[in-house]
């Protein structure tokens, strides 16, 4: 009797000690399962980063030579513009679009092989349009700022121009500095550099916008406002077409100010192709000096138009 209670005490030990162990192997084999999912989910997370990536620079690739072969497609380049601006853009006696940076508009279009539609809108319009893809650059002798920078691209520059003050003739003495026009109202066109100008450069001074430079002019002449600023080219051309009643006062505006701005294109961002295209006509018509051919014949049309 004791030896058979013996052996079932000790067949009880060996069969704990087995589920002990089976138990055991369990949870090892556990951990080797837990060991090899982990790896395999690294792996495969891995390997869709990468495909990703992939997928990302080819969907890239293919999205700037669709906006490229769009434009060819189409078989136009269409570009935003502002035609009030003489020299730059403006219409002739028979309302065809000419100006310097039209001419710059159709060498680039030239370069593409495509012809050139020229859609006219309000200034302030042109840069949403290039962002939104309505058109396909605008050419408006923008001036390059860091605030349009954020939204969209500048093409190289193609003129560097100082700004004016223009007054009503026999203000040229009395508009002379920034105490003088404290508490006047200055001009500039919405949406413009010079508006910026005269908002961050005159604190003392009321900002007066109006979307087209012509209506600021006749502002001026009637003594509504004190004087209104434009860029050099565009303001000689406002004193010439004014017949002596508007006049450049003798003002100097400072650096910080921004008193010197340079003429660029502005384009989609990120539209580095395109950029390229544009980049590589402004280069060449300003390094073989027919840009500043066709800007002084841009001048000398104006002027007999009245502009």
């Amino acid at each position: 009797m004791q030896n058979l209670l013996n052996n079932l005490g000790q067949n009880c030990i060996n069969t704990k000690n087995q589920i002990d162990y089976g138990e055991e192997n369990k949870q090892k084999k556990k951990k080797k399962m837990e060991k090899k999912m982990k790896k395999l989910v690294v792996f495969a997370l891995i390997a869709l980063l990468s495909l990703a990536m992939v997928f990302a620079a080819g969907s890239s690739e293919k999205s700037e030579m669709n906006k490229l072969d769009k434009i060819k497609a189409a078989g136009k380049l269409i570009v935003g513009t502002e035609a009030q601006y003489a020299p730059y853009e403006f219409k002739d006696a028979n309302a065809n679009f000419v100006g310097c940076d039209i001419w710059l508009a159709q060498q680039i279009a030239d370069s593409i092989g495509v012809k050139l539609e020229i859609v006219d809108m309000s200034f302030d319009g042109i840069i949403p349009a290039v962002t939104s893809g309505q058109v396909d650059i605008g050419i408006a002798a923008f001036t390059a700022t860091p605030e349009r920078a954020e939204v969209i691209d500048f093409s190289s520059s193609y003129e560097t121009s100082t700004q004016y003050l223009i007054v009503k003739a026999g203000n040229e003495n009395v508009y002379t500095t920034k105490a003088s026009l404290k508490g006047q109202k200055i001009g500039a066109q919405k949406g413009t550099n010079q508006s910026q100008i005269v908002k961050n450069g005159f604190p003392e001074s009321e900002l007066f916008e109006l979307a087209k430079y012509p209506a600021l002019a006749l502002e001026v002449q009637n003594g509504n406002i004190a004087g209104l600023v434009a860029d050099q080219a565009a303001g000689e051309s406002i004193i010439e077409s004014s017949e002596g009643k508007l006049v450049k006062a003798n003002f100097t505006f400072d650096p910080e100010d921004g008193a010197v701005g340079t003429k660029n294109d502005v384009i989609q961002k990120g539209n580095t192709e395109r950029v390229a295209d544009v980049n590589e006509v402004i280069d060449r018509v300003v390094a073989d000096g027919s840009f500043l051919e066709e800007f002084n014949k841009a001048v000398e049309l104006a002027a007999t138009l009245g502009l």
